[in-house]
C-alpha cells in the first residue's frame, strides 16, 4: 500500500494502516514530512501528556493503569512509549508491550513503542511526528511515556501540553532530588508504589520542594520562570503531589482528575496558546538543525571535515577557527 493509501486508510480508523504509517514515519525523513505535511491541518485537537521519571519508577505500569481510568469517559487514547536503544547493537527491547499487553483488548486504545535509535532527552527523533499523524487521526489524549533518563530528560516539557513526572520511594535522597532537573518540569508530580515504606515521605519532600521553590527562579505553570511570585497572575496552577500504586490502581483516578484539570486550567488562562508556541517554537529549530546537517554534509566534501577535524585534534588549528573554516566551505 502506497504512502498516500495508508495516510487515507489511517484517517478512515484503519489501526493497521495506522501502525504501517507510523512505521514509514519512524524509518524516513521524508516519509515523515510527507504524512505531516497532508495531514498537519487537522491536527491541534489532542491533549498531549507527558510522562516521565527515573528508570524503576514504574512508570509504564502506571500508564497502563491510567490508561484504563481515562479510557472510561470514551474519549480515544493513544500512547507512544519509548524504549532506549543499545548503544553497540542498536536494538531496542521495547519491553512496553508486554507490560501493557492487557491494553491491546481496547480498540479505543492504540500503543506504539518506538526505539530511542540515540536521541538524547528521553525522546525518539520521530515522537514529534508520530504525535502529529496521532492527533489528526482522532485520539483526543495521547500519553507519551519517555526513556526514564533522568536528570537530562527534559525534552519532553516540550512536546508535552500536561507533564507528569514520577517518582518513588527508596529511590535516592532529598538532595538528589532536588538536583533532579526533570522535577522542574513538572506540572503534576507523582509519588508511585505509595504501598512500600518511605512513601509519605517522598511526598512531604516533593512537597517541602515545591513550597521552597527552584534556584533562580518560580514556578508557574509547571514552568520555570523569573517572575516574582508578588507579580503572578492569581489563580496560577499549584503543582499537586499524588501518592499512587500502579498494583491496585490506588490514586490513579485522582491522577486523572489532575490531568484533566490541568488542561482546563491551561486552556481558561490561556497559557495552551503559550505552549503550542514553545512546541512549534522547538520543533522548528530542531528540523531547521536537521535540515542544515544535511545541507552541510553536502556541501562540505569528507575530507575537508576530516582534515579540519586533524587540525583541531593535533591542536594545529584552533575550535573557533576550524568552525569559521567549515561554514566558509559550505557558502561556497
Amino acid at each position: 500500500m502506497s504512502l498516500p493509501d495508508l495516510i487515507t486508510q489511517a484517517q478512515a480508523g484503519n489501526a493497521r494502516a495506522l501502525g504501517r504509517l507510523i512505521t514509514h514515519v519512524e524509518n524516513s525523513e521524508a516519509a515523515a514530512q510527507t504524512a505531516v505535511q497532508a495531514l498537519y491541518a487537522h491536527t491541534g485537537r489532542a491533549h498531549i501528556i507527558g510522562i516521565t521519571g527515573p528508570p524503576g519508577s514504574g512508570k509504564s505500569s502506571l500508564v497502563a493503569e491510567l490508561a484504563k481510568t481515562m479510557r472510561q469517559d470514551g474519549q480515544r487514547l493513544a500512547i507512544v512509549a519509548v524504549d532506549p536503544s543499545s548503544p553497540f547493537t542498536g536494538g531496542a527491547l521495547l519491553g512496553d508491550r508486554v507490560r501493557m499487553q492487557e491494553l491491546t483488548a481496547d480498540a479505543g486504545i492504540f500503543m506504539r513503542s518506538m526505539a530511542s535509535r540515540g536521541s538524547l532527552g528521553g525522546l525518539a527523533r520521530a515522537t514529534s511526528a508520530v504525535v502529529k499523524i496521532l492527533d489528526a487521526v482522532g485520539y483526543q489524549r495521547i500519553l507519551i511515556e519517555t526513556v526514564g533518563a533522568g536528570q537530562s530528560e527534559v525534552d519532553i516539557a516540550q512536546q508535552a501540553h500536561t507533564t507528569l513526572v514520577i517518582e518513588a520511594p527508596g529511590m535516592g535522597d532529598d538532595v538528589q532530588s532536588i538536583k533532579a532537573g526533570i522535577l522542574e518540569i513538572a506540572d503534576i508530580l507523582v509519588v508511585n508504589k505509595a504501598d512500600k515504606p518511605g512513601a509519605q515521605a517522598t511526598v512531604k519532600a516533593l512537597e517541602n520542594m515545591l513550597h521552597l521553590g527552584p534556584l533562580g527562579g518560580t514556578r508557574h505553570h509547571g514552568r520555570i520562570t523569573t517572575t516574582a511570585p508578588s507579580t503572578m497572575a492569581e489563580g496560577a496552577w499549584q503543582i499537586p503531589v499524588l501518592p499512587t500504586s500502579a498494583l491496585d490502581g490506588t490514586g490513579v483516578a485522582a491522577v486523572a482528575q489532575a490531568i484533566a484539570a490541568h488542561c482546563d486550567h491551561l486552556h481558561t488562562t490561556g497559557e495552551w496558546l503559550v505552549r503550542e508556541r514553545q512546541r512549534c517554537q522547538q520543533e522548528l529549530e530542531q528540523l531547521l538543525w536537521l535540515r542544515f546537517r544535511a545541507q552541510f554534509a553536502q556541501r562540505v566534501a569528507a575530507a575537508v571535515q576530516e582534515g579540519m577535524l586533524t587540525a583541531v585534534a593535533t591542536r594545529t588549528m584552533d575550535p573557533y577557527t576550524a568552525v569559521a573554516k567549515l561554514l566558509e566551505f559550505s557558502e561556497k
